[in-house]
């Protein structure tokens, strides 16, 4: 299976679909082409796609496993030569929830990319291709979609580069990125914002604020010039952090922060990384800067004034990066992985925030300092945590290089078992079974210890039936997905639900048991169909596709139900038609009934055309219950989540099978 293959595996998602809909073919994207002359003899081709509002048309670039990623092919000819592959805009990247929040890059309102061609024959006239795409709005997805595209040669246009299209470019630009990346950049914040709370805890952080508020409130003639002095020092360390951002956005740039969430070595890299950093937190070494450093910088904080307290920041900072540098490359990892050029920004904004506020609202209140723990062994206890928390998070950065190259190494149940370890040793380690290289003996458990203790105890308990295929939606956005697993039925366990129809089953010729529900179902129409007559049962037919999330959501919340169940297992014929199947037809192609003079590419898009051209609907899940006649015994529907409507439409359509 080659990765095109695994793409179109992999589509039409839907987030959510009224429960029944009217028959209507969906189209939300126009395309033009135009053509820009470069030299005598190389042009671009231009090709735009005007896309409706709430619509958006994903990018040429898409992680593997991810949505369909819109595909450019030209009619292969001897009077020109491709120059590289097609070009695109920025676009709008945002984590895509239907694929465990990875970074998907998508666009809104219009789209423009450019193929460069040199000619070999400058008497070309015409050039002709092919584009296959993918669109989705808030509510559903379509089936991936053909459209021809023609380009005039004699007809070129010179270049669009007047400052008002790059005016109305920037504009539309920014304003997709705002709509778009809100939420992202907020949860990175907030994550940042939580982590520069617990590098506080840190025995690095720690001990260095009544130390430097007792300074600033000593040092100062007067209570206000104290509170300022501590302000400005907090400031300071805001914006040595915000520097430490600016940079890294800078160096990478928007296109590298995509790729460090899509590149398989990227992915790895960070693993690596945060295996370091776990390992320095749990006692094994300590990432230190060189002393030179601080020295020259103490230096510098004698000078006293304005200088002198930025100086004093930049001492903290150096001083305490064994506990922080941890923290904040664990953060910079993250933001930048989440595709957003500010992302990096926003992070070391919340944490440096975090860090900062405690020396100015000490300053401000000294006999707030009285009501600090003292200093002691909890502090390293606090490190060997976030130690545990980061070991568990690296292997997300080595599931998703495993995803990407699909070699099976770290299937789900392998990761929820890593997991299980590292928050079981946790545990132990919070109720004293555990020690590590710089603990200091423990006596007692305080009461905070054995809550945490607790918590984990329960998240570790809470994580074991992921073993037999649990859902774990508190995590679900970390392991990688139920169908990428050793077992779809889940580990030891060979089938679910009620029903006569098990695995022991004899299944007939072309049918196979669909997990993890052992429904026997067919994905051949006319073998399906065959087989009804045969055992005289009504036939279901199911238009779903490979990566359909509402098609998921009914397989694993509706048709799980006994009752909903015992029908598609024992009343019913099941024929589930993927529209997005991407197997090509075996001997001659069969001809495209909606793009007359076309041969179809692919199995799916026979049964996208039946759906279109019987039902007139072209949006997923989609079903229908037909006799052997083939019409329909009531009104088909869509998604229902309802499992009592879902029931009663299936007994109705059995029901008037009957009675005919």
């Amino acid at each position: 299976m080659n990765k095109r293959t695994f793409y179109f595996l992999l589509v039409i998602f839907t987030t959510a679909f009224s429960s029944t809909v009217k028959a209507q073919i969906l189209d939300p994207v126009s395309w033009s082409t135009s053509v820009e002359k470069i030299s005598d003899t190389e042009y671009d081709l231009v090709m735009k796609a005007t896309i409706d509002a709430s619509w958006h048309l994903y990018s040429q670039h898409l992680e593997e496993g991810g949505p369909v990623a819109t595909e450019f092919t030209f009619v292969e000819s001897e009077d020109y030569t491709l120059v590289d592959s097609p070009s695109e805009e920025e676009g709008h990247s945002a984590p895509e929830p239907a694929f465990d929040n990875m970074m998907v890059k998508y666009f809104e309102n219009s789209a423009t990319f450019k193929q460069r061609i040199k000619l070999v024959n400058k008497e070309l006239s015409v050039v002709k291709g092919e584009v296959n795409y993918m669109v989705c709005n808030d509510s559903q997805c379509l089936p991936p979609t053909y459209k021809d595209i023609v380009f005039n040669i004699k007809a070129e246009k010179a270049p669009a580069t007047t400052e008002a299209k790059k005016d109305e470019a920037n504009t539309s630009k920014e304003s997709k990125e705002k709509e778009g990346s809100e939420k992202g950049l907020f949860s990175i914040f907030f994550i940042a914002f939580l982590s520069g709370f617990a590098a506080l805890l840190t025995p690095c952080v720690f001990p260095m604020i009544p130390m430097t508020v007792s300074f600033f409130t000593k040092q100062s003639k007067t209570k206000a010039k104290g509170i300022r002095n501590a302000i400005i020092y907090g400031i300071s360390i805001i914006v040595i952090y915000l520097l430490l951002g600016i940079i890294v956005s800078a160096v990478f740039g928007a296109d590298a922060l995509n790729a460090l969430s899509t590149n398989v070595w990227f992915n790895i890299i960070f693993f690596v990384l945060l295996l370091v950093f776990a390992a320095s937190f749990l006692g094994a070494f300590e990432i230190m800067l060189p002393n030179s450093w601080a020295n020259k910088v103490d230096k510098q904080a004698d000078r006293g004034g304005l200088v002198g307290i930025f100086f004093m920041a930049l001492a903290l900072a150096i001083v305490s990066f064994s506990c922080t540098g941890p923290i904040v490359g664990t953060l910079l990892v993250q933001a930048a992985s989440g595709g957003s050029q500010i992302g990096p920004i926003v992070g070391m904004f919340g944490f440096s925030l975090a860090i900062a506020l405690p020396f100015a609202l000490f300053a401000a209140f000294p006999g707030w300092l009285n009501s600090l723990p003292k200093s002691g062994g909890w502090l390293n206890s606090v490190k060997v945590v976030l130690g545990f928390l980061e070991l568990a998070l690296a292997f997300k950065f080595l599931s998703n290089a495993d995803m990407v190259l699909q070699m099976h190494l770290l299937e789900r149940e392998v990761f929820i078992a890593i997991w299980i370890a590292v928050f079981g040793a946790l545990t132990l380690y919070l109720f004293g079974k555990l020690q590590l290289p710089h603990d200091s003996p423990l006596k007692h458990i305080s009461v905070g210890r054995l809550s945490l203790g607790l918590v984990t105890l329960a998240f570790t308990i809470y994580m074991i039936p992921g073993l037999w295929g649990a859902p774990l939606n508190l995590i679900s956005a970390f392991p990688p997905p139920q169908h990428y697993s050793e077992s779809p039925y889940g580990v030891g366990n060979m089938q679910t639900g009620g029903g006569t129809a098990t695995h022991t089953q004899e299944v007939p010729e072309g049918a196979h048991l669909m997990a993890p529900h052992n429904i026997l179902a067919f994905n051949d129409y006319e073998k399906g169909l065959a087989y009804a007559k045969k055992v005289n049962k009504p036939v279901m037919i199911d238009f779903t596709g490979h990566a359909c999330v509402n098609c998921r959501k009914m397989e694993q919340n509706v048709w799980v139900k006994e009752n909903v169940l015992n029908v598609l297992k024992n009343d019913v014929v099941l024929i589930s038609l993927y529209v997005d199947e991407k197997i090509k037809f075996e001997g001659e192609a069969p001809d495209s009934k909606l793009r007359p003079g076309k041969k179809l590419r692919y199995t799916g898009q026979q049964w996208s055309e039946l759906q279109q051209i019987r039902y007139g609907t072209n949006a997923q899940p989609y079903y229908v219950l037909m006799g052997h006649d083939e019409e329909s015994l009531n009104e088909p529907v869509a998604y229902t989540p309802d499992v009592t409507e879902y029931h009663n439409w299936l007994k109705e359509g059995v029901s008037n099978f009957k009675n005919k």
